[in-house]
C-alpha cells in the first residue's frame, strides 16, 4: 500500500464537536437539516449543502455544488477550519459502547484503487458516482474519508501505542455517545515504510466516495497538460483500520407483502428449508440461521448446513442464502437492487425497528440476519466478486469534517 501524508484542513480544537458531522449518505435531506439546525459550523453545510437551499432545488442542481464550495470557503475564511501547515498523518480512535477501533488517517493512491490494490465488494450506482465526482471537483477537495480495512500486520501495530500516549488534538463525544479522539503522528515516514508491507486494503464503507475520487483524479490528470504524477489529485482521503478491530452489524430485510400467499403458506414453505421454531430471541446466533417476524411472532430458521456451499464466497453469505431460498422462491423478490417491495434496515436500528414496521402495517414480514464477517468481506473482494446489495453495516460511522484533503 502506498500512503501519503497531507496538509489537512481541520477544525480548531474547540470547534471540533460542532464541526464533526455524520456522513452525507446516512441521512436524508430533512434529517441533515434537523441535525444542522442552529449549528452554522456543522460540516453538513458542506456535505449536504442542499439543506441551505430551497426544498424544490433538484438533488443534482449545479447550485448545490456551488453552495458546498461556498460553505467550505466560508469555513476557511472564518478560521473554523485551519490549515495544518505541513503534511501529516493522524490516528483516529472511536469508542462505542466500550469498544474501541483505531485507524490511520492519510491519503491513498487512485492508481492503487484502479489496479485493485484497494479492493471492492460493492457495485456502485452511476448517479451517485456522478454526484460525488461533481462534489469533489467543485470543492477541489475530498471532504469525507473512505473507510478502509486491511489484514492486521504486526509491523504496523507496534507503531500505534507510542502515538496514543501523546496528547490528542481532539477528544469529544458526539450526540450519539460515540467518543472520537484524534492524534497527530510526528513521524509519518515510519508509517509509510510499514504500510509498504500491507498488500491490500479493502473498501469497508465508501464505495461511491472512492470511485468518485478515482474519477476526479483521472479527470484532473486528463485536463493537465503538464501532469507529473506528484499532484495531490492523485491521492484521496481514507481511514485505514486493522480488520480485527472492526464490527459489522447485520443489514436486515423487510418485505411489503407476502406475494399473494397467506402467512400459513409462507410458514409452511419456511419449514421445508430446515429446522424452524418460535423464539424469544430475534437475533441469529450463528451463520446459516435467520429469524423471521410474521404476524407478531418471531421464528428461527436453521438451514441444513450440508446444503450450504461454504467454498462459494458469494453463495454462502447469509444475505445470499436468504435471497436464494426465501425472498426469491417464496416471496417473489426478483432483483433485490431494484424490487420496490424489499427494504433494507441497518442493524444499528435493532430488531425492534423490524417489529415496529411490521406491526404498523408498513411491511408484512421481516428478517433478522447473522452479520457478514470481515473474513467473508475480504474473501469476496479477493475473488473479485460483488456482494449482494446492503450486505454490511459498519458502526460507528466516521465523522465528517475532522479532516479535509485539498488538491
Amino acid at each position: 500500500m502506498r500512503l501519503h501524508p497531507f496538509d489537512a484542513l481541520r477544525p480548531r480544537p474547540e470547534l471540533a464537536p460542532q464541526v464533526a458531522a455524520v456522513p452525507y449518505d446516512v441521512v436524508s435531506r430533512q434529517e441533515a437539516a434537523q441535525l444542522a439546525q442552529g449549528n452554522p459550523h456543522s460540516f453538513l453545510h458542506v456535505g449536504r449543502s442542499d439543506i441551505d437551499l430551497p426544498e424544490d432545488v433538484d438533488a443534482h442542481d449545479s447550485r448545490i455544488y456551488r453552495q458546498a464550495r461556498e460553505a467550505l470557503d466560508s469555513f476557511v475564511a472564518g478560521s473554523i477550519l485551519v490549515r495544518e501547515g505541513a503534511p501529516a498523518l493522524y490516528l483516529y480512535r472511536q469508542i462505542m459502547n466500550g469498544r474501541a477501533q483505531t485507524g490511520l488517517v492519510g491519503c491513498v493512491h487512485i492508481d492503487d484503487y484502479e489496479h485493485n490494490v484497494i479492493r471492492k465488494h460493492e457495485k456502485t450506482r452511476q448517479d451517485k458516482e456522478d454526484d460525488r465526482t461533481r462534489h469533489v471537483l467543485t470543492l477541489g477537495a475530498h471532504a469525507e474519508p473512505v473507510f478502509l480495512t486491511y489484514a492486521r500486520r504486526p509491523e504496523v501495530e507496534v507503531l500505534y501505542q507510542p502515538v496514543l500516549l501523546t496528547d490528542p488534538l481532539y477528544d469529544f463525544s458526539a450526540p450519539d455517545g460515540v467518543r472520537h479522539t484524534v492524534w497527530r503522528i510526528s513521524d509519518p515516514g515510519t508509517w509509510i515504510d510499514a504500510f509498504r508491507s500491507v498488500p491490500h486494503a479493502y473498501v469497508a464503507d465508501g464505495h461511491h466516495r472512492s470511485a468518485s475520487a478515482w474519477r476526479a483524479g483521472r479527470e484532473r490528470r486528463n485536463s493537465n497538460p503538464t501532469h507529473r504524477g506528484d499532484e495531490e489529485y492523485n491521492w484521496f482521503l481514507a481511514v485505514l483500520f486493522p480488520h480485527d478491530q472492526l464490527r459489522i452489524l447485520p443489514y436486515n430485510r423487510a418485505v411489503r407483502d407476502l406475494g399473494g400467499k397467506s402467512p400459513a403458506a409462507v410458514l409452511q414453505a419456511l419449514r421445508q428449508l430446515g429446522e424452524m421454531s418460535q423464539t424469544d430471541d430475534p437475533r441469529p446466533s450463528q451463520p446459516g440461521t435467520f429469524c423471521v417476524y410474521l404476524a407478531k411472532t418471531w421464528y428461527r430458521v436453521e438451514l441444513d448446513e450440508t446444503s450450504i456451499q461454504r467454498h462459494d464466497p458469494i453463495g454462502s453469505l447469509d444475505v445470499s442464502l436468504l435471497q436464494d431460498r426465501v425472498l426469491g422462491p417464496i416471496l417473489g423478490i426478483g432483483d433485490p437492487r431494484t424490487d420496490a417491495r424489499l427494504d433494507f434496515v441497518g442493524g444499528i436500528r435493532g430488531t425492534a425497528e423490524l417489529e415496529r414496521r411490521v406491526d404498523a402495517g408498513e411491511m408484512a414480514i421481516a428478517f433478522s440476519l447473522y452479520p457478514t464477517t470481515l473474513d467473508q468481506l475480504m474473501a469476496v473482494s479477493d475473488a473479485g466478486a460483488i456482494m449482494p446489495p446492503k450486505s454490511t453495516w459498519f458502526e460507528p460511522k466516521l465523522r465528517s469534517g475532522l479532516f479535509v484533503h485539498t488538491f
